[in-house]
């Protein structure tokens, strides 16, 4: 089976053929956020170049200077105006971690009131692989919504990582929370 990085078709933006597949790693509002550098370092030594998209309340959980130096390229958080060139290249696939309760439910409901969720919404369409490692605590986990809404993004091809929820108002979970599991996720689509 050829991993993501094998079976990418480059985009047709004049890149040669030793361009490297691009990935947006979407980044949302939790208290992990500020390790996000973990992942894209770890998606750089896979061979992947990065973009960062954060919701707009992740960019206070971020240091979007030491990000921005790291991928060499400006972090999205809004939606560009039509006659703004494009900042990111076209993504190969997707990254979401840290997932909130939020965006996991907004995004299973087609909601896409930022730029994060317009770009989760439409990458189901344009048929870009997707690889999603939660956050989020277990009061939040039992809401009968976040079942459905696993569900429903799996029904989607949504690859759904491993995280188990946190205890409550614990701040927690930091020392469990795998920054690589959703590149491992997206290494098994062909």
């Amino acid at each position: 089976m050829k991993t993501v990085l094998e079976s990418v078709e480059y985009r047709s933006s004049g890149l040669s053929a030793d361009a490297k597949p691009f990935l947006y790693a979407i980044v949302c509002a939790a208290g992990v956020a500020d390790g996000v550098g973990e992942l894209i370092t770890a998606a750089q030594g896979r061979g992947w170049e990065v973009g960062v998209v954060a919701t707009p309340n992740a960019l206070g959980f971020i240091d979007q200077e030491a990000i921005e130096a790291q991928t060499g390229h400006p972090i999205r958080s809004a939606w560009r105006t039509p006659d703004a060139p494009q900042p990111l290249p076209p993504a190969d696939a997707i990254a979401v971690a840290p997932a909130t309760f939020n965006t996991i439910n907004k995004w299973a409901a087609g909601i896409s009131d930022t730029l994060a969720l317009g770009i989760l919404c439409e990458a189901y369409g344009m048929g870009i692989p997707v690889a999603v490692q939660p956050y989020l605590n277990s009061a939040q986990a039992a809401h009968p919504a976040y079942a459905e809404s696993l569900a429903r993004l799996r029904s989607m091809g949504v690859l759904i990582g491993d995280y188990v929820p946190h205890k409550p108002k614990s701040g927690g979970g930091r020392e469990l929370y795998s920054w690589t599991h959703v590149l491992d996720l997206l290494r098994s689509v062909s």
